[in-house]
């Protein structure tokens, strides 16, 4: 099973954080790692494992290299029923309210068109001392992929 991984990132931080993800997960699978400004939804298959690495943005909102991968989720409405995911979020906890928002926001955008999400929803913060890599090395060290389901 193919692992793809997507982020979506402002300054580059989800990037980097996407990159240690698929450092880890390289060893024992076939890892894809893709902007999401680059990535078309029709390219979602529920063959392959989904990881969405995403900042927040504003006052709440993806990051805007996020925005037209989610527009088009929007204006198609995938059936995602069978794909499978998992997410990894960036925030600052100064932002109590909006903390770690854009990785929620593709939480539910994902289940809201069928997908499930599984394993542990990352958050990491920026006013932490952790930084974003060796978080999510540890994250996807722990992260238990499920086997593939038949299409």
């Amino acid at each position: 099973m193919r692992v793809v991984i997507l982020f979506g990132t402002e300054m580059g931080t989800a990037e980097r954080a996407a990159e240690a993800v698929a450092d880890v997960l390289a060893a024992s699978h076939d890892v894809a790692v893709y902007d999401m400004s680059d990535f078309d939804a029709d390219d979602l298959d529920t063959r392959d494992f989904h990881i969405l690495v995403c900042s927040t943005y504003g006052t709440g909102e993806l990051p805007t290299g996020a925005e037209p991968f989610f527009a088009q989720l929007d204006d198609r409405l995938p059936d995602l029923s069978g794909l499978r995911f998992a997410v990894f979020g960036l925030g600052d906890i100064v932002y109590d309210t909006t903390f770690n928002r854009g990785g929620e926001i593709c939480a539910e955008k994902f289940t809201a068109l069928g997908a499930e999400q599984v394993g542990a929803h990352a958050r990491h913060d920026a006013s932490s001392s952790e930084r974003p890599q060796d978080m999510a090395r540890e994250w996807a060290r722990a992260l238990e992929i499920p086997a593939p389901t038949s299409v």
